[in-house]
């Protein structure tokens, strides 16, 4: 009998990848194939600006490097190409206009700085700000636009609604909507659809049956099961690993080199080596 899980590892091509990227792609690899399934390679390029070619090519070769091998997508052919965001947009002006039907989306001209000047939030730089509710437009707001671009679009978010999941790597999870967070944008005013609109798309047409990513997305899950609900779509499960850090405690990221794969590899470390080290257990003893 062939397993039914779909899992997907998805880079974006903004910088080099680091040990903590290829920590939650190992994750995602192992669990897929513990359970007999399939591993997909989707590239998250909607970043225009910030993504490259030479980012793009890097990563699959540092992640083949590592020992991450995957089953559809990047060098691999399968039956819900395109894997490439930057090639899905149609996919989700779909979805956009179907949430604007629905009159769950409307156009927003206000400013990050001008929302989180007027949050209740403010104080805490940390915090999500929240959109204040009472500059939402009326419902029928959109009547009339038939394109996203030249606007931010927000999802109305209900007020004080529980949203709570299961997540197989950390338990119990909850949020409340209005207060964790607020209206969030679904599509930007240069023509570009957001994080949480385009992952809920792919992973819902491409089947994914868990999604494996850091904890750092945890509150974006629950603005994505605000979207799955909306859009009528299956909600996968959920595994958020701990982040890798470096000896200070602080998070990897892209801006920091010194842990990029490359930069490893060049300095004489094997995979082998990157997966027994310290680094590699930050965060938690046992994360399968």
């Amino acid at each position: 009998m062939t397993s039914s899980y779909r899992g997907r590892i998805a880079p974006s091509p903004t910088g080099y990848l680091h040990l903590g990227h290829a920590r939650t792609f190992w994750f995602a690899m192992e669990r897929a194939k513990h359970a007999d399934g399939v591993l997909i390679y989707r590239e998250e390029d909607l970043d225009f600006q910030r993504c490259q070619k030479r980012f793009s090519d890097a990563a699959r070769q540092d992640l083949t490097w590592f020992g991450i091998q995957w089953d559809e997508g990047g060098d691999q052919i399968g039956d819900f190409a395109p894997y490439k965001q930057s090639e899905r947009m149609p996919i989700y002006l779909k979805a956009w206009k179907r949430l604007k039907a629905m009159e769950l989306i409307y156009p927003c001209e206000k400013s990050r700085k001008t929302i989180r000047e007027a949050s209740a939030n403010q104080q805490n730089s940390d915090l999500e700000p929240i959109y204040p509710e009472n500059w939402r437009p009326p419902l029928d707001a959109a009547k009339g636009i038939d394109q996203p671009n030249g606007y931010n679009w927000r999802f109305r978010v209900p007020a004080k609604k529980n949203i709570s999941f299961n997540d197989t790597c950390l338990g119990p999870c909850q949020f409340i909507s209005g207060q964790d967070f607020g209206d969030f944008l679904i599509w930007r005013k240069d023509g570009i659809p957001s994080y949480e609109l385009a992952v809920v798309v792919d992973d819902s047409a491409m089947e994914i049956s868990e999604v494996v990513r850091g904890e750092d997305l945890l509150i974006s899950t629950a603005r994505q099961l605000l979207l799955y609900e909306a859009l009528g779509a299956t909600v996968p499960k959920f595994y958020h690993a701990p982040l890798v850090v470096d000896e200070t405690g602080i998070r990897l990221s892209k801006s920091k080199q010194s842990m990029a794969l490359r930069e490893l590899k060049a300095a004489g470390f094997s995979p082998q080596d990157l997966r027994t080290s310290e680094a590699w257990w930050s965060g938690s003893d046992d994360l399968l």
